[in-house]
């Protein structure tokens, strides 16, 4: 049973997170950089304890002593499975993935073999970027790059004549 969060970030997601706590009758401790001392995210908390940056692993881990679970909130460290695997490592429960789940999925090649293995439907793709499989698929298509995030490396593409273009210009930008 989880008595106590500690919520690793700052601002407005520690609010929100902090007020779900409050209503299911857990603790909650939050974290403030110097800069961010007495600012209203850690009045919202039960409890604020300071760390040296919001990015600093090993600090946040250290200021997580006695609390039974960690919520990365959103950002950086809700997307870093060396964070995951420490707060597991610490004996934290890790609200979100495990840091194999997120390499794993953070993939996009894997992810989509994953699915596939475990009977998830998936939308018809080819590795085959030549105008011929293209055109198998029908346009419009989306083309997306095996890296970068947040949408990146992403072109919806209408013309069969402007792959090679699109490709490299996905491959440029997810980089």
């Amino acid at each position: 049973m989880v008595k106590s969060v500690l919520i690793a970030n700052r601002g407005e997601v520690v609010v929100r997170v902090a007020r779900t706590l409050r209503e299911m009758g857990i603790r909650s401790v939050g974290v403030f950089a110097p800069a961010d001392r007495g600012a209203p995210h850690t009045e919202a908390v039960d409890e604020a304890r300071p760390v040296t940056s919001y990015l600093d692993i090993p600090s946040i881990l250290a200021a997580a002593k006695g609390v039974d679970a960690l919520h990365p909130g959103w950002g950086f460290l809700s997307q870093n499975p060396a964070f995951a695997d420490g707060c597991a490592a610490a004996g934290l429960v890790f609200v979100g993935p495990s840091g194999a789940a997120m390499r794993l999925m953070g993939d996009k090649a894997a992810a989509r073999a994953t699915a596939i293995r475990a009977g998830v439907p998936v939308a018809p793709a080819s590795d085959d970027l030549s105008p011929a499989a293209v055109a198998k698929l029908g346009l419009p298509v989306m083309l997306k790059a095996v890296a970068g995030g947040g949408g990146k490396g992403l072109r919806r593409i209408d013309d069969l004549g402007r792959i090679a273009e699109e490709v490299e210009s996905a491959r440029r930008e997810a980089k």
